[in-house]
């Protein structure tokens, strides 16, 4: 049985801990390895040896830490077919939908690479009588991530390019249910020139979550996950006295305007509800129908719902609470609960689910399912489906389909979510873009990735200074300003 290690000190690490867990491949439901859950020593000791990495990469000039991404951006196009695979066999996702999340990853890698422009400074020349004053970014130390199953390559590649691009080092706790695609990253930037203890990766599960966040050493922690635990990392962290950024779940409403091009929002929606199995947490779960077009859009998706293909990860034709929802009334239009793939009787398999007059007091409307159900929510009129929106808990992605541009500005506007998309499906925002929710979606002041990305792991410092001119001065004792 293959066994799954650490990555710590640029090579494997067997750690102190006897504890496994055991690793799936999704299409067939067998068994296909073991990984090793790291015990708090495990983890200290990855902090470890990043603190000491932190010395002399900290001091690395950005140009050359810019390079080490050049290089790691070449070997992940290389090895894109091998990356893209890993992810299918243990997580299950669609070839062509892991090749996409793989480069989305890479984005950020490529942003990461002009990172000497971004860490300029802003200067001001006599600020006072022979006085300059500027601001400098410098590095954090030791970063912590935690991610989520979902997105083995992109989530982490959110995180470690920019923090390690920024001057500092890194420990990743990836999920112990994919673990092999962060050792892969791992060899990889190795391979590209980054020193040892630079980049580290802890396997684990809650014990080595708490062992990160009291961690003094460990300066910043990022995670993305559910929203219960979201909110537990970001209170314990910021009780340790971390920064932190802990994104959390999302339910994401798609507004169809009666006037919108219904084929665009149909097709939109299947993508946006139903790619990924729904496990994403910007998929769209729920289409808020506005007006007379209910009928039309329930009818149309029905149709789509009903001839997904659903296979194994590497059969390029597969494209990808129902009980609950059932109870509360909701109308079961599309049932994918007792879908069977031949071949595969033992997979993990669930086919497209579709609800309509779903209602906001429901389970199913008001928690995150993370599957391919999509509930259809009638609304009277604009401005009933935006008091939905804005209602709802969670704030992370939202969009509408219309033809109108004044409901889509105003929607943009007044929507009180973090991303929006206006006839986009999926408003997830470009790599030089920051990627964040608001209300119960995230948990900290700053998003991921982009200009945010770059803040979160630098610290400000702002420099005044006069150099003497031969003339002394006697000390004073009120407040300085500039004369």
């Amino acid at each position: 049985m293959k066994l799954i290690e650490h990555f710590i000190l640029g090579k494997n690490y067997s750690g102190n801990s006897k504890r496994k867990s055991k690793v799936f491949d999704s299409a067939t439901g067998e068994q296909s390895a073991e990984v090793k859950l790291a015990t708090t020593q495990d983890v200290n000791t990855a902090v470890e040896n990043a603190k000491k990495a932190f010395e002399s990469w900290s001091n690395t000039p950005p140009l050359q830490r810019a390079r080490v991404m050049f290089k790691f951006k070449e070997l992940i196009e290389k090895n894109s077919d091998e990356l893209t695979k890993i992810i299918v066999s243990e997580h299950g996702k669609v070839y062509d939908d892991a090749k996409g999340s793989l480069i989305r990853g890479l984005e950020v890698v490529e942003y990461a690479c002009g990172i000497p422009q971004m860490l300029k400074g802003e200067f001001t020349e006599n600020v006072g009588t022979n006085v300059d004053s500027w601001s400098i970014r410098q590095p954090l130390g030791v970063c912590a991530g935690i991610t989520p199953f979902n997105f083995p390559a992109m989530v982490p590649m959110w995180m470690f390019p920019m923090a390690i691009a920024c001057g500092n080092t890194f420990v990743l706790k990836p999920s112990e249910k994919d673990p092999s695609c962060s050792t892969r990253l791992a060899e990889l930037l190795k391979e590209a020139g980054l020193p040892d203890g630079v980049f580290n990766v802890v396997n684990g599960d809650k014990e080595a979550v708490d062992a990160l966040i009291n961690n003094k050493d460990v300066m910043a922690m990022s995670f993305v996950g559910s929203t219960p635990i979201a909110k537990y990392i970001y209170e314990n962290c910021a009780k340790n006295e971390k920064r932190v950024q802990a994104l959390g779940g999302a339910k994401n409403h798609c507004v169809v305007m009666p006037d919108c091009d219904l084929d665009q929002a149909v097709n939109g929606l299947m993508g946006a509800a139903y790619g990924s199995a729904g496990e994403r947490c910007m998929a769209q779960s729920v289409a808020v129908a506005v007006g007379g077009i209910g009928d039309k859009l329930v009818s149309s998706l029905a149709k789509k719902v009903g001839a997904l293909k659903i296979g194994p990860g590497m059969d390029k034709k597969s494209e990808i609470y129902v009980d609950i929802g059932e109870k509360e009334g909701a109308k079961l239009i599309v049932d994918g609960r007792n879908f069977k793939l031949k071949g595969y009787e033992n997979g993990y398999y669930i086919g497209g689910c579709l609800f309509d007059h779903v209602t906001k007091d429901m389970k199913i409307y008001k928690e995150e399912i993370f599957g391919p159900v999509l509930s259809v929510v009638r609304a009277k009129n604009f401005d009933q489906a935006l008091q939905l929106v804005n209602d709802h808990e969670f704030g992370n992605g939202v969009s509408i389909f219309t033809r109108d541009g004044d409901s889509g500005r105003t929607f943009s506007n007044k929507a009180k979510i973090g991303m929006v998309g206006i006839n986009i499906p999926i408003p997830v925002p470009m790599a030089f873009h920051s990627f964040g929710g608001w209300k119960r979606s995230l948990f900290g002041d700053q998003h991921m990735h982009g200009p945010e990305g770059v803040r979160f792991y630098t610290k400000l410092k702002t420099i005044t200074s006069r150099w003497p001119s031969g003339l002394r001065s006697d000390p004073e004792f009120v407040m300085p300003t500039m004369k």
